[in-house]
């Protein structure tokens, strides 16, 4: 009970803060930290009823054999996630998984992190931001992203880095996302941003991008008859396809948007064999599993089965490497250090001693029944995952930033 003064002392008074600082804001979003708490639980574009997010949450949990919110230093024991048949159910109902993941944690992403859900590499002098903007810089670098240049967005989130990218090259961006919310507020904050003209977001599937062949779109989304075959010149995930339930399948859909010497370049999350990660360590196996848990992965990939798909699909691989390999060179900053370490007042929120507080925030707001019942499970399961992030990047097992280029065959 004692661990938890600190961060319910700091919780009651933010929230006693922010319920005065509201009546006399007529700001909605994320512009003070102290406001944006509330502003989080109560955003008006969500598409989730507030009585449904326990019931999504619980959805959500039973793919994972009801172990969300744990972690490996609260005792997770791995393996049973990694079975054929774990890994089965969460393929067969990714598109639920996903959109229910994204439903219930966008808000929490914000808040928490920024619009461009991802990490970076970092090397010392660099700030926080300034990194994550580097990382997509790099990709419209690789990609010759330029005023004119046709690029799709593979899994946009609610297109942070769409927007900086498109500010930076001035290409026109294509966005796709499977989440309905991701798409309301995306739109938003293109105009709001002054990029109407060269980002839009559209609601799909990434495994059945517009114009494709042999397969079912899920409930909800509708093309209207588009075809994006042979659209784009040129193609990016960030962090996005490790939702797949079928690599081969996504990078397929791909190449077919693509024009003939398209390039595909993206940041895969995988665990790593060839470092340190052994599928044989039951701890190995616990930290890769909490990830899963934390963050509606099928199950994470390697290395070797990205590259074979991206193969697979129709590409020739340019270049791949972690973009992380020198996470421990003495000039850079641990990618998951922002999840870790150290406090200052803009990352207060990122750090372990800041989502303690985010938690016992919510807890009472849940209590309070401010926030919708479910909602502290939702903030659970991510501090769990944080912790898992970082001893998966501490441990050199497993890696968000596995950077590919590729050009369509």
């Amino acid at each position: 009970m004692e661990s938890y003064a600190v961060p319910v002392a700091v919780a009651l008074g933010v929230v006693a803060v922010a319920m005065v600082l509201r009546k006399s804001s007529k700001a909605r979003d994320f512009d003070s930290q102290i406001n944006s708490g509330l502003s989080m639980l109560q955003t008006s574009d969500s598409v989730l009823a507030r009585e449904k997010v326990s019931t999504s949450m619980e959805e959500y949990s039973q793919l994972f054999s009801g172990k969300t919110g744990q972690s490996t230093a609260s005792g997770l024991k791995g393996g049973d996630l990694t079975t054929e048949e774990s890994i089965a159910k969460r393929q067969e109902g990714y598109r639920t998984m996903v959109n229910n993941f994204y439903d219930l944690v966008t808000d929490f992403y914000e808040y928490g992190w920024c619009q461009s859900f991802h990490f970076a590499p970092r090397w010392k002098g660099e700030s926080f931001f300034e990194s994550i903007k580097r990382a997509e810089y790099h990709l419209c670098s690789r990609l010759g992203m330029a005023p004119g240049v046709k690029a799709l967005d593979v899994g946009c989130g609610v297109g942070g880095p769409m927007r900086n990218m498109a500010v930076f090259s001035g290409a026109t961006i294509e966005g796709i996302t499977i989440n309905e919310y991701q798409v309301r507020v995306g739109n938003k904050y293109h105009e709001q941003a002054g990029v109407g003209h060269l980002c839009h977001t559209t609601r799909g599937d990434f495994q059945n991008l517009p114009g494709f062949k042999n397969g079912a779109l899920w409930e909800g989304i509708e093309y209207r008859g588009a075809d994006w075959t042979g659209k784009f010149d040129c193609a990016y995930q960030i962090e996005a396809t490790c939702h797949s339930p079928n690599k081969t399948r996504c990078f397929s859909e791909v190449a077919r948007c693509l024009k003939k010497g398209g390039l595909f370049a993206g940041y895969e999350w995988v665990v790593l064999p060839e470092v340190k990660y052994d599928a044989n360590n039951p701890e190995h196996v616990s930290v890769k599993e909490s990830i899963e848990i934390g963050n509606g992965l099928p199950t994470l990939a390697t290395p070797a089965i990205v590259k074979q798909a991206l193969v697979d699909a129709g590409f020739e691989i340019l270049d791949a490497y972690d973009a992380n390999e020198g996470v421990h060179d003495p000039h850079q900053i641990p990618w998951y250090e922002t999840l870790d370490g150290k406090m200052s007042l803009s990352g207060f929120r990122m750090t372990r001693i800041g989502r303690s507080c985010t938690h016992a925030m919510v807890t009472i707001l849940e209590k309070l029944r401010i926030a919708p019942k479910g909602t502290t499970h939702v903030s659970a399961m991510l501090n769990a995952t944080a912790i898992d992030l970082v001893e998966g990047g501490k441990k050199e097992i497993f890696t968000p930033s596995y950077f590919f280029l590729a050009k369509k065959l």
